[in-house]
């Protein structure tokens, strides 16, 4: 026979005996069964030191002694017979902590649980075990539970939910499982499976949050805005008010996103959320519908113009400056507006002509906003009939290459070729890059366009080649899209040995506001440079023009952009602009190639400040490759 004694707690009276509290149980166990639990209970009450006291005192321990151990020797009994009859089923569920567990004998006490129900009521098994379980409900469910309890003694299994109070000191509500356990046609337990309703309503609460609104910013989403934007036209039709609707998109945001990585990018969106909805009203609504695209909801408006104040409000709050793990970032946005008054639109037809209002202002510079007009629709029929026309164009291989000379100013020799794509479409005929690049940047498909431009333009200076014509450099601009790819420069090189082009005749053109993140561009740049490529940067002078990076960056050559080079006659400014670019330029020995020559004054402007190489309408324009091997032929054969 072994003998061990544990203490426990005290716990809620659950007899007559209310003057009595719990303080020590002495198990005595044989063969690995509990045979008898001793009980030794200690007055609640003062004792005096009265002579008498004593004696009385002592005849209470006794009784209670042997009371108690009588009592629990009978329900240990009982609850013996009970899991030996249901042994392996219970067994089974006792093993299991996935599913709360308790076993209940017909007085209320639980007489055996698994760890399952530890950790739902959070109490260690000792102080569950022989306890009675109203004991730990909350006060106002103990009827419900006597109720269940009760029914499934009549061999019924019952169900319903109770409240208990968490050992931790929060509320829980359960949903109770109260089936009868029957030996020899008799009900002689309950066993009680218990279910967290509390964590189901929280999951229900996290369900019903991500259904409805966005992670990043906490704004609601394209679901909840929709059911807004139907209640409001609802509500503004019925009252005749007027309703506004702008959608909105962070410029540039992507290059953010790709340069600093997608945290950085998470982080600007959610101060950008901040900001804006801060000049926003109570009773106006704002969400994130996608990415970087917002959607601001204005009731009661006054009229279209009040809509165009409120738009401009919001891009004057997200432009001003942010700083984000010490990194300075000024970054603006552009907004589509429509109102309700445009006829009896729906919620999808409004955020179509906002969304159309929006690409509009894309086009005319971004940063700025601008009202739907219903003028617009055809346009917009055709935007979008061109976006998919220009994904079938990739599959079909309908885009080709043209390629305008560049010459050197001193000699006018040929000295290269700029590669410009074209889209020869079977039926609308050659379609200018105007009219498809920005929306082939918009949606994405400028990096496979890109991808096949870079390696049609080696194949074909490798055919010139290897048909006797001299070498010389073919020049290829990269969208911002295809420069921000980690794995440009093996891309690159990939293309160079596909085609067996010598690098030294590749010229990779970039634009400045590609510039932006130094530690990218730095990178990047001594990766293509250790290739042997050229590097140009485009449109100088035109985007984030920095003397810094091109004293830092490997940088071969300038192209003068041509709206400086159009006016160097007529306008003072351009020709000092011009001037000043070609003298700093050859200071930190970088070569100058104007763009857009047209007149002979242009030519002998740029050759008396020492311009080197020029491209333009004035020598030839944009040709196909057979037109370039004629011209080569003609110079050197």
């Amino acid at each position: 026979m072994t003998k061990r004694t544990f203490g426990r707690p005290d716990r809620p009276p659950r007899n007559a005996l209310t003057q009595w509290l719990s303080k020590l149980w002495i198990p005595w166990l044989q063969g690995g069964l509990l045979l008898i639990i001793i009980g030794v209970w200690v007055a609640a009450m003062i004792v005096t030191a009265i002579p008498s006291l004593f004696i009385w005192l002592a005849s209470c321990l006794t009784m209670v002694i042997l009371l108690g151990s009588f009592v629990l020797m009978v329900r240990q009994s009982k609850a013996a017979n009970t899991l030996s009859y249901h042994k392996p089923m219970v067994e089974a569920l006792l093993r299991s902590e996935a599913v709360p567990l308790a076993i209940i004998d017909p007085q209320g006490v639980i007489m055996e649980l698994n760890e399952g129900a530890e950790r739902t009521f959070g109490y260690e098994r000792a102080e569950l075990m022989g306890n009675w379980l109203a004991s730990f409900v909350d006060a106002g469910s103990r009827d419900a539970l006597h109720t269940m309890l009760e029914h499934s003694l009549t061999g019924c299994p019952k169900q319903g939910n109770i409240h208990i109070i968490h050992r931790s000191g929060y509320p829980l509500e359960l949903h109770l499982v109260c089936a009868p356990m029957v030996q020899d046609e008799k009900v002689i337990g309950t066993m009680v499976v218990s279910h967290d309703l509390s964590d189901r309503k929280r999951n229900v609460e996290r369900i019903r949050y991500m259904a409805y609104y966005d992670d990043r910013t906490g704004l609601p989403n394209r679901t909840l805005f929709q059911m807004r934007l139907n209640e409001s036209l609802a509500y503004a039709h019925d009252h005749n008010q007027l309703v506004g609707l702008c959608y909105m998109d962070l410029d540039r945001f992507k290059l953010v996103n790709a340069s600093f990585g997608r945290e950085f990018g998470d982080m600007l969106l959610m101060q950008v959320a901040e900001r804006f909805t801060s000049v926003m009203s109570e009773q106006d609504f704002a969400a994130r519908m996608e990415g970087d695209e917002f959607a601001l909801l204005f009731k009661d408006l006054e009229s279209e113009e009040q809509l165009l104040s409120r738009a401009r409000m919001v891009l004057q709050a997200i432009e001003e400056p942010y700083e984000l793990k010490g990194f300075p970032i000024q970054i603006t946005a552009s907004i589509g507006a429509v109102t309700s008054r445009l006829g009896e639109d729906d919620d999808y037809a409004l955020l179509n002509k906002a969304d159309m209002a929006l690409m509009k202002v894309k086009q005319n510079g971004r940063n700025d906003a601008l009202l739907y007009s219903e003028s617009w629709s055809n346009y917009s029929f055709e935007h979008l009939s061109m976006q998919h026309e220009m994904y079938r164009a990739i599959q079909r291989k309908e885009f080709i290459l043209y390629y305008q000379p560049q010459y050197d100013m001193i000699s006018g020799g040929m000295i290269g070729v700029e590669a410009l794509v074209r889209w020869k479409h079977p039926i609308r005929g050659m379609i200018p890059p105007g009219d498809f690049i920005p929306l082939a940047e918009e949606s994405g498909m400028i990096v496979q366009i890109g991808d096949w431009v870079l390696e049609e333009a080696c194949r074909q200076n490798k055919c010139w080649q290897e048909s006797g014509l001299p070498p010389m450099p073919v020049s290829v601009n990269l969208s911002i899209r295809q420069f921000v790819q980690h794995d440009l420069a093996s891309k690159v090189a990939d293309v160079l040995t596909r085609t067996g082009l010598d690098s030294q005749y590749l010229d990779l053109e970039i634009t400045e506001s590609m510039t932006m993140d130094v530690n990218h561009v730095s990178r990047c740049l001594l990766d293509l440079t250790a290739l042997g490529v050229g590097i140009s940067i485009d449109d100088f002078g035109t985007g984030y023009s920095s003397f810094h990076y091109l004293k830092n960056f490997p940088i071969d050559r300038l192209k003068i952009d041509r709206s400086f080079v159009r006016d160097i006659q007529q306008d003072p400014s351009d020709a000092e602009i011009v001037a000043a670019i070609i003298a700093m330029a050859h200071n930190l020995n970088i070569q100058v190639i104007a763009e857009g020559v047209e007149t002979q004054e242009q030519i002998e402007f740029l050759r008396k400040h020492n311009c080197d190489e020029m491209q333009g309408y004035f020598w030839s324009a944009p040709v196909p490759s057979d037109n370039i091997e004629q011209m080569l032929g003609g110079y050197y054969m």
